[in-house]
């Protein structure tokens, strides 16, 4: 059973290789972010906020499954570094004619790491981790995100998120699409609180299904009682529906382990292979 007031969770210590990550996937999002394509001499990056480094940096870390403290984060001027070097790569590629050539690059020290090729972006945690996996790592941060009481009694957002996955498993206990979606739609809590639904959407992109995003994506505006105009109302409609029963205080759960051993287990079921 799940117990809130087990001791938190305490994400690792920084290291080099892991400030390394973070700062080329903070830097890839100020690059995705910018109005327009920064040019070739990355005058763009020094007009970068420290406010606007610094979300950068925290999302990053978020996105890759990483929860560090503000101090084990790679410094501004590492990410303004990784910024400019990306966004001189990207402006090669699409501007020159002839591709580099192994020739061109620089040889590497023995004994040392060979540093990552000029436009190389780490692959995503869908791409690097079983999708299982993935699960655990987005819900992990959910137990210390605490909702708002008055609309959410029952307390913190992991809390919340099995009890509707809890109410879909009786409703839907064979749709894994749908449970997941029950069971993740706040994961983007835990990467930029003021747009969940589109953070939990790009954590969890090759993770999950197509129709799972789009109910995760959709379930806000679906509570906001507007007309989506789309395929899944059924579904968003029931979905709306177990997200506001799922908010009592002392409701029995199960764990996010069991949960995700349960959606595990239907990948076996015999019905899959008819």
């Amino acid at each position: 059973m799940y117990d809130k007031y087990r001791k938190k969770f305490r994400g690792p210590v920084g290291t080099e290789r892991l400030r390394r990550q973070i700062a080329v996937e903070a830097a890839r999002r100020l690059l995705d972010s910018a109005p327009e394509a920064p040019s070739a001499d990355a005058g763009w990056v020094a007009d970068r906020t420290e406010a606007e480094l610094y979300a950068a940096k925290r999302k990053a870390a978020a996105v890759l499954g990483h929860r560090v403290r503000p101090g084990d984060l790679p410094s501004d001027g590492e990410v303004r570094e990784e910024a400019a070097r990306l966004g001189r790569s990207r402006a090669r590629v699409e501007g020159a004619a002839d591709a580099t050539t192994p020739d061109d690059e620089e040889p590497v020290e023995e004994g040392g790491e060979a540093e990552p090729p000029d436009g190389f972006e780490p692959p995503s945690l869908s791409e690097r981790l079983d999708r299982f996996t993935v699960y655990r790592i987005r819900l992990a941060p959910l137990e210390s995100i605490k909702l708002d009481p008055r609309e959410h009694p029952e307390g913190d957002a992991i809390y919340h998120s099995l009890q509707v996955y809890e109410l879909a498993r009786e409703a839907r206990p064979y749709d894994e699409e749908f449970l997941l979606a029950a069971l993740l739609h706040e994961v983007g809590r835990a990467i930029d609180p003021r747009g969940s639904a589109n953070a939990a959407v790009d954590s969890l992109r090759g993770a999950v299904t197509e129709r799972t995003l789009r109910l995760i994506a959709n379930l806000d505006e679906a509570c906001a009682g507007r007309d989506l105009g789309d395929d899944d109302l059924d579904d968003l409609a029931l979905l709306r529906e177990l997200d506001r029963r799922g908010r009592r205080a002392g409701a029995a759960v199960g764990s996010v382990e069991d949960a995700v051993e349960y959606v595990r287990g239907l990948e076996r079921e015999s019905y899959l292979e008819s």
